[in-house]
Parts: C-alpha cells; sequence; structure tokens
C-alpha cells in the first residue's frame, strides 16, 4: 500500500491519544491491497473486491479527486474512507503552454518538493513525459536536471498523479474510447527510472492494467542512462518500450557525458540491450547532438558499428541550450550529414523536432526558475 507525504489533513491517531495522522492517498494502490484494506475497513468480505474494482474505476477511468464523486459507493462507505484516505492530486505550481502546442506543468507534494511533466501532441497521438525521482543522481553534464541533487524517489502514487493531472489538465474524463490526447507515456522526465524501479514498476502496471489507466504497453516507453542489471528485469516484468540515452560512441567520451558509463560501460549496456525481451521492437537509442563534441562523421560510422545486429533506431536531439551549459547544438547540416550516415547504415535516424522552446523547455529549467522565484520571495526587502 502507497502512503503518500504530500498529504496534510488528518485522521485520528489509532492509539487515542488525540494527535492526528496523514490521510492516506489511495492512488498507486493495487486491487489486492485495497480489497484487503475495505476489509481493514469493515466492508464484509462478499463486498470488497467489488468495491475495490469500483474505487479503482472512479479514480482512473473517472478521474475522481474525492470520495464524494465516486456515486456508485454507498454513502457511509464514502464517508467512513473520507476519514482516512484520499485521492486527491499534488498542486499544480505552474502551467505553460507553448505556441507549437506543447503544454509543461511544475507539480507540487504536500512535502514541498517539485517535479515537471511535459505533454507533446501530435497529429495522432500525444505523449506525457514522466518523472520519476525529484532531482537524480546521475549529474550527466549536458542535462538540466543533473545540475540538481537527488531528494526522494517518487511513489508510486506520485507518478500516477502526473497522468491524472494531464488528464484533468485535457479534459479526458471519462477515459475516452478512441483516440485521446494522451495515448503515450514516456518515463523520460526528472529522474533515472530504473534508480527508482519498484514504484515506476507498480505505477506502469497500473498504467497498463486494464482496471487501471488501460494504456497499452507498446505505447508506454521507459527511458534508461544504462542502469545494466536493471534492463533485463524490466524487460521481463514490463515488457515496455525501451529507450536508451547513449549519446557517445567512445567509453572515454560517455564517462564524461553520461557518468554511469563508469560503472556500466558501452559494451555491457549493449550487450543488455541485445538481451532485452523486445520482441518485433526496436531499442531506441538517444543521441544529443553537442557541437564538436560527439557529431563527427567517423562517431556516426562507430555508432552503426555498434548496433550492427541490433533491432534498433536512432533519435538525434538537437541540444536544448540552457544557462551555464558549456554546450552549444550541432548545426543543422551536421545533423543531417550525422543522420544520413546512420540511415546508410540500416537504421532509421529521425532528427528529434525541438519542441516548447519558448517554456524553458529543457528538463528541470521550469523548478529552477521557480526555486529562484521562492528564494527571492524570502529574502528581506
Amino acid at each position: 500500500m502507497t502512503s503518500d507525504s504530500r498529504l496534510d489533513e488528518g485522521r485520528p491517531d489509532s492509539n487515542g491519544d488525540g494527535a492526528m495522522l496523514p490521510k492516506v492517498s489511495l492512488l498507486g494502490v493495487d486491487q489486492t491491497s485495497l480489497t484487503a484494506l475495505l476489509e481493514e475497513t469493515g466492508v464484509s468480505a462478499a463486498q470488497t473486491s467489488m468495491r475495490a474494482r469500483q474505487i479503482r474505476h472512479w479514480i482512473y477511468h473517472r478521474g475522481a479527486q474525492s470520495f464524494d464523486a465516486m456515486t456508485t459507493l454507498p454513502s457511509a462507505l464514502r464517508g467512513s474512507l473520507d476519514k482516512q484516505y484520499v485521492v486527491d492530486r499534488p498542486t499544480i505550481v505552474e502551467e505553460q503552454r507553448s505556441t507549437d502546442g506543447t503544454s509543461k506543468w511544475l507539480l507540487r507534494y504536500g512535502d514541498g518538493q517539485d517535479v515537471e511533466m511535459v505533454h507533446i501532441p501530435d497529429v495522432e497521438r500525444g505523449a506525457l513525459c514522466v518523472s520519476s525521482q525529484v532531482g537524480c543522481s546521475l549529474a550527466c553534464t549536458f542535462c538540466h536536471t543533473g545540475t540538481m541533487p537527488l531528494v526522494r524517489n517518487l511513489s508510486t502514487g506520485d507518478i500516477l498523479a502526473q497522468i491524472l493531472v494531464a488528464r484533468d489538465r485535457l479534459g479526458e474524463w471519462p477515459t475516452p474510447k478512441g483516440q485521446r490526447k494522451l495515448s503515450h507515456i514516456v518515463m523520460m522526465g526528472m529522474g533515472e527510472p530504473l534508480l527508482n524501479y519498484e514504484n515506476v514498476k507498480q505505477a506502469l502496471l497500473i498504467a497498463m492494467d486494464p482496471e487501471g489507466l488501460a494504456f497499452s504497453k507498446r505505447k508506454i516507453t521507459l527511458s534508461t542512462s544504462g542502469i545494466v542489471p536493471k534492463i533485463e528485469q524490466c524487460g521481463r516484468e514490463l515488457g515496455v518500450n525501451l529507450a536508451i540515452s547513449l549519446h557517445a560512441v567512445r567509453d572515454d567520451l560517455r564517462d564524461e557525458l553520461v557518468p554511469i558509463n563508469r560503472k556500466w560501460n558501452i559494451k555491457t549496456l549493449m550487450d543488455a540491450c541485445r538481451a532485452y525481451p523486445s520482441g518485433d521492437r526496436w531499442v531506441t537509442f538517444e543521441y544529443v547532438m553537442l557541437d564538436g563534441v560527439n557529431d563527427s562523421d567517423a562517431e556516426a560510422r562507430e555508432l552503426v558499428r555498434l548496433l550492427r545486429g541490433l533491432p534498433a533506431k536512432v533519435n538525434l536531439i538537437p541540444f536544448n541550450p540552457w544557462p551555464d551549459a558549456g554546450y552549444r547544438c550541432s548545426s543543422p547540416e551536421r545533423i543531417k550529414a550525422f543522420a544520413r550516415i546512420v540511415e546508410r547504415g540500416g537504421y532509421p535516424s529521425p532528427v528529434r523536432t525541438p519542441r516548447g522552446r519558448d517554456i524553458l523547455a529543457a528538463c528541470g529549467q521550469l523548478k529552477t526558475a521557480s526555486e529562484r522565484k521562492r528564494r527571492r520571495a524570502l529574502e528581506p526587502a
């Protein structure tokens, strides 16, 4: 069962000393745990499974944010649940919308910690970029989130709450039967998902559950910088699409750009990718284009050699500058030349169209800007 530190409402202390304990969030609680919880609440054993399914339907298919809204439950049960539990959301601190339709939200949990999520619409789909941690421990030098210390892992409920908030803002309750504005989930936001694997796993299992958020696993992608021991486990237990933040083809350079490479080098990482049970799906390799750093013809040819025999595609990502980054984006001509070599080697190599550059699009920038505002507000006049 997942509790959530963001809740400041209280429930009576079971020890009877008058103190108030925080209410517990039901976001992220699976069917089995919810059934047991209802039995503890006094629901008869004959009804617990049915009531648990009803509650999950209200949360994940109807978007209910209070027990009052769950009108298929008896009023006495709604009142009893409301005394101890909640189904509400983190607060939206800031919301930005780009001229290209990209939306970005800064969410704040009850402990005061913020994370970002981004919705990127396209013609026939819409992807939500979901965070897994507050901050990050990997310190990738080109990534703005890498400048932030790791504060904590997000709970299963924290992760799912991001998807629920996005559906709130996109007006997608009840769950649409046809085309969705939010059709794909990408675990590519703040943090390294495989360093918070258990909470990410439980969140994605609920996201894929027909009685949960009902996403196909083919529409969920998990991106990792290369936590090799967890890659096989992820494939076996989740079977979602795998994306690898590669960004370099030589260990000396990747050691600098993606320091986790010092623990699991490129060969070890590629071996794990070859063993990933992806079926007929490609492994996606993400490669940020840094001017004069990793964008030469020789590096493109080496990338083709590394991928040989692996069903794969390469997403070339124009670097999205942020203050004091120390890197520049490769020129459009250089990116095209790099892409041509990779494509001639037999691997699709689309260049990702930059989205949301007018709304602090680089991951972590909105959080940084918000923290600066909060610090200024606390400074004496």
